[in-house]
């Protein structure tokens, strides 16, 4: 029973995988009128349809512990779904990535090149509870040009669902519903996504180290890794306290839950003086569980609320908590500080707050990250704060593109040769 259950599975995604492809070579013959008219429309309905997103994504966070970081990354509410149809909006505004001539030349036999840029064709996403995503990817898709397959979790069932059928209406008069296909949300379903050789052109997970080791080691297809973001931020020797307690403070509270936000502050040993001031609002009013190597730890104590303060330990470096935690390491120099990045960094963002222009220069240089910051906070790196619209994810690898992922970056290209009877000789 098992195997036959298996087998109608494997039958049902296949054939709407098919059909996914064949809505892919239709896509582009879509107007760019045609693509900004459909995202516009999908932004109104998302913000009339909220009564029933939020009741569906209420039916998703029912399931689920308050206390586990993914909640925040699954909840919906007025003001994101506000936000939600505003990203829609400026992507359905930004120019077509389509057609643009990246480079081109005549030989010398008189044969004429050019390099176009072209829709990837279909692109599986695999992402775990956020329900923006299904917006995000099929907005960035469609105006690339791109069928999409989203393979999302069963943490966010309810809400993909209620998000497709949206999605599902304004493509409906154009006979392209097909050209966004959710997955069965059972667990199930991923290894035939991942294993769709001809029907996928690249498979792009978002979420957990976990859920992206699982699609990199089991992938029959193309793969684009973005998402964990061990994150650090050094503050040097030269570091302006003031500019200092602001970028951490951003860094780590705006949003715990984003693979952005700060997981360990590398501190200068001759700044240790400043640790408290640099950490007193985290305690205070955001209560930010931290775990300090000795030095840091000696320092805080007395200074900090002795409930949120542990001694670290090695599993406290390379985490990505996703939560109001954060580890704190001493460091003698820049040396140090770039040796402990590069041990523990997973190159996604990486900053550093200094006063010294050398060192500035010379940790941006140095440090191997998809984005590099100096005194400034982590916390911008975002297709949407880049100007590119919404994201599709931060790529941490350095094959086809890296850092956000917007519509540029969901092309591919090809060459056309134009020629008046040219043959090749022997």
């Amino acid at each position: 029973m098992a195997s036959t259950t298996t087998e109608s599975l494997q039958a049902s995604i296949l054939e709407n995988l098919e059909r996914s492809r064949a809505s892919s070579r239709r896509l582009v013959r879509l107007s760019d009128a045609d693509i900004t008219s459909i995202l516009n429309q999908l932004a109104d309905l998302a913000i009339e349809n909220t009564a029933t997103l939020l009741a569906e994504n209420q039916k998703d966070l029912a399931r689920m512990d308050a206390a586990d970081p993914k909640y925040d990354r699954l909840l919906l509410n007025e003001k994101r779904l506000a936000g939600i149809a505003a990203d829609l909006r400026k992507v359905a505004g930004l120019p077509s990535p389509l057609n643009h001539i990246l480079e081109a030349r005549t030989l010398p036999n008189g044969l004429q090149l050019s390099k176009v840029t072209v829709p990837m064709g279909v692109i599986g996403i695999i992402f775990e509870s956020r329900p923006n995503v299904t917006f995000d990817v099929f907005a960035l898709c469609l105006k690339s040009g791109n069928a999409s397959v989203l393979k999302g979790s069963r943490d966010a069932h309810y809400s993909n669902l209620a998000i497709l059928s949206l999605i599902s209406q304004v493509l409906r008069p154009y006979q392209l519903e097909d050209a966004c296909y959710l997955a069965p949300s059972e667990r199930e379903a991923l290894p035939h996504i991942l294993n769709a050789v001809g029907y996928i052109d690249v498979a792009i997970p978002r979420g957990s180290q976990g859920l992206i080791d699982f699609v990199r080691q089991n992938a029959k297809i193309p793969v684009i890794e973005t998402g964990a973001g061990i994150v650090h931020t050094y503050f040097d020797e030269s570091g302006n306290q003031e500019k200092g307690k602001a970028i951490i403070e951003n860094a780590k509270s705006r949003r715990v839950s984003v693979c952005n936000a700060l997981d360990c502050l590398i501190i200068h040993r001759n700044r240790l003086g400043d640790l408290p001031p640099l950490m007193k609002n985290l305690g205070e009013l955001f209560q930010c569980e931290v775990f300090a190597d000795e030095a840091a730890f000696d320092t805080l104590q007395g200074h900090y609320p002795g409930s949120l303060l542990h001694p670290a330990t090695e599993d406290s470096f390379g985490t990505e908590f996703l939560s109001m935690k954060m580890a704190i390491k001493t460091v003698d120099g820049l040396d140090e500080a770039l040796e402990h990045i590069a041990r523990y960094s997973s190159k996604h963002s990486e900053a550093i707050i200094a006063e010294d222009a050398a060192v500035v220069e010379a940790f941006l240089k140095n440090v191997d990250a998809a984005v590099v910051y100096a005194n400034t906070s982590t916390a911008f790196t975002d297709g949407a704060q880049f100007g590119m619209g919404a994201e599709i994810g931060i790529s941490t690898q350095k094959l086809h593109a890296r850092g956000p992922m917007a519509l540029r970056e969901l092309t591919s290209y090809k060459w056309i040769v134009r020629g008046d009877g040219q043959v090749r000789g022997s």
